[in-house]
């Protein structure tokens, strides 16, 4: 199967769910390499687009992805990261899910839950 990575640049775009619970916990973007080392590996790597570089996820946490599946959409151009998380969270901000504020009907936006691991503990600045 080719994924198509020319639509975006080099770059497809990976959700990723708990293959658990079915909870989305984020998005990020995987190049050629990326897959590759997802898919040798079994943990989820990304590629940076700030950094302009792979982004092994749980690196500085040890909050890793290890993947149960890879499946692909039928433009093949946007990937679903089934996985199982280890550790309490995946955002950076220090919440399960980067989907955690949900936006009403006027714009605003509301924290709809709670954090489960002290990000700053463990995060230095910029290892993100």
């Amino acid at each position: 199967m080719q994924l198509d990575f020319e639509k975006m640049g080099g770059l497809v775009p990976a959700v990723v769910q708990d293959a658990g619970t079915g909870e989305v916990l984020m998005v990020g973007f995987v190049n050629r390499e990326a897959m590759r080392e997802t898919l040798t590996t079994g943990n989820v790597t990304f590629f940076s687009r700030s950094r302009n570089e792979l982004w092994r996820k749980g690196e500085t946490s040890g909050h890793r992805l290890k993947l149960v599946q890879a499946l692909v959409d039928c433009d093949a151009d946007t990937l679903l990261f089934r996985v199982i998380p280890a550790g309490p969270g995946v955002c950076h901000e220090g919440y399960r899910s980067c989907f955690f504020r949900e936006i009403a009907a006027d714009g605003s936006a509301a924290v709809i839950a709670k954090p489960t691991f002290d990000a700053g503990a463990v995060y230095q600045k910029g290892e993100v």
